[in-house]
């Protein structure tokens, strides 16, 4: 394949939001109905982050329902897209000299199952995840998007599930629509135009950028996946936000796009 894939950083925000047609699952949809149809899908998820680096390798990924205290409804959700044992030894070889373990267990986590339902609604395009190492610091993330930077050219897509802004502890479960704090609001602003300049290296520093950082980051793993999709891209390729919005007052639904 000539042409290379674009690659994209989904904001998944709160799974009940999958369960509706809303703004954000239109959204996804409609991005899916834009990008070229990729031979296979490499997701990069929020809700796999732990120690060491692992890839799945089943050819049928399970649905994972990694929450709880949500309606029946949503445990009912499977989403039976196959997997790519090709694809996982890929990036195994790619990601070397890390030592990156091939898991024939492990099944498709919601931050990847809750949208890619909506992107490729067929379920027919093969999914893989690769785990993110917690133990490592957001320019080794960064890094390891650039690594991975090849399967665009191979036909793969890249994806980042996660959410620029992340704070549960803050969110409004009653509050839904464009209302939000105003250090979230000032927080995701200022990601846009970090983007805009591609100054990747701020954007992989996130600590720097002070108070409405921290608020909007309390943890990692939901913002690092953005840094496999800027890793993996390069600086002269248009960049667009096919979703916005911010939902429960703390949570960002941003989707960058690239290419």
């Amino acid at each position: 394949m000539s042409d290379r894939m674009p690659t994209i950083f989904f904001g998944h925000g709160n799974p009940m939001l999958t369960l509706s047609e809303n703004v954000y699952t239109k959204g996804w949809n409609h991005a899916g109905r834009l990008l070229p149809r990729p031979k296979a899908v490499l997701a990069v998820s929020a809700h796999w982050y732990g120690r060491g680096l692992s890839v799945t390798s089943n050819p049928r990924p399970s649905t994972i329902h990694d929450f709880y205290g949500f309606p029946e409804e949503l445990f009912a959700i499977q989403y039976g897209a196959p997997g790519s044992l090709e694809l996982a030894s890929r990036v195994k070889e790619l990601l070397t000299p890390e030592k990156v373990a091939l898991d024939d267990k492990r099944g498709l986590d919601h931050g990847t199952w809750s949208v890619l339902r909506h992107v490729f609604q067929r379920a027919d395009v093969p999914i893989v995840q690769l785990s993110m190492d917690a133990g490592r610091p957001p320019e080794f993330h960064y890094e390891m998007g650039k690594r991975l930077a090849p399967l665009r050219q191979e036909g793969v897509l890249v994806v980042g599930s996660g959410n620029i802004i992340h704070n549960l502890s803050m969110y409004s479960w009653n509050a839904r629509g464009p209302l939000a704090y105003d250090w979230a609001e000032r927080f995701e602003q200022r990601v846009r135009e970090l983007l805009a300049v591609r100054d990747d290296a701020t954007l992989t520093a996130y600590q720097s950028l002070g108070r409405d950082a921290e608020l909007s980051i309390p943890t990692p793993e939901h913002y690092l996946p953005l840094l496999y999709v800027l890793g993996s891209s390069d600086q002269g390729e248009a960049l667009s936000f096919p979703v916005e919005g911010m939902d429960g007052g703390s949570m960002s639904m941003l989707a960058v796009q690239v290419g």
